[in-house]
């Protein structure tokens, strides 16, 4: 599978295109192993399109980001790499035709969902909303997005925005989402307003379609014989008159 994760470091070049995200992440020019086997992925990824050494690159990385110098740096820098290394994995995952891998593989290096980095998550959404599977990330985005912490981080709004139209609409979880928009301080009043409108468009849609449902099957067992035992019965009576008719005409010729 050719999956479209957007350049989302500009140092590890162009990753695809139509899952976008909207936080770009900087890399900081170290001198550490980890930074190096993360260019070395970045390469085998986008240029050389080896999706499977990328992938043992990218673990080999992480395995060294425990031991590296960047664990005595700011704690920025070193997330900036552990989410730099995630970004490529979830590439090299999709390319593989493995996206249903993606959310336990980043999992198992941020631990718990809450930890996920904003863009990593973001592109998790993305991804899956893109295969059609939003139910896989909808009680990792539910606990993320009810952590106090995040709830600080200036990409939320637009997390919960994302987690609204890729996840709770597309699943039909309309009062979910009517819960978050109006408990949420993301939303302006505007906002709020316009979101909610969104909502109740959606569930309206359902309804008739789930109204047009039921009436294409009404019609189906209206037009099956167990549904119309008269007409059934009757066509029944005919046969065996039919059946004996012929009996009868085939034991006159034997008389004659």
């Amino acid at each position: 599978m050719k999956s479209d994760i957007s350049s989302s470091a500009a140092p590890l070049k162009r990753l695809g295109a139509p899952l976008r995200s909207s936080e770009p992440a900087r890399l900081v020019p170290a001198a550490s192993p980890s930074v190096h086997l993360l260019e070395e992925v970045a390469d085998l990824l986008v240029v050389h399109l080896d999706f499977r050494a990328a992938m043992e690159t990218c673990e080999r990385a992480w395995q060294s980001l425990a031991d590296d110098s960047l664990a005595e740096e700011p704690a920025g820098t070193y997330l900036e790499v552990k989410c730099s290394l995630c970004i490529v994995g979830i590439q090299a995952l999709a390319e593989m035709d493995r996206w249903r891998e993606v959310l336990s593989w980043v999992l198992q290096y941020y631990q718990v969902p809450v930890k996920l980095s904003p863009k990593v998550l973001e592109l998790c959404i993305l991804l899956y909303s893109k295969m059609q599977e939003p139910g896989a990330v909808l009680n990792v985005v539910c606990s993320w997005l009810q952590d106090p912490d995040n709830q600080c981080l200036p990409e939320y709004g637009a997390l919960c925005e994302l987690h609204l139209q890729r996840v709770l609409l597309p699943l039909g979880r309309f009062l979910e989402a009517e819960k978050l928009v109006v408990g949420s301080a993301a939303f302006g009043e505007e906002q709020r307003l316009k979101v909610l409108q969104t909502i109740h468009a959606a569930r309206q849609q359902q309804k008739q379609e789930h109204s047009s449902s039921q009436e294409v099957q009404k019609l189906n067992q209206e037009a099956s014989p167990s549904s119309l035992p008269f007409l059934y019965q009757l066509a029944q009576l005919f046969h065996r008159i039919r059946k004996a008719m012929f009996a009868r005409l085939y034991q006159l010729s034997l008389h004659d």
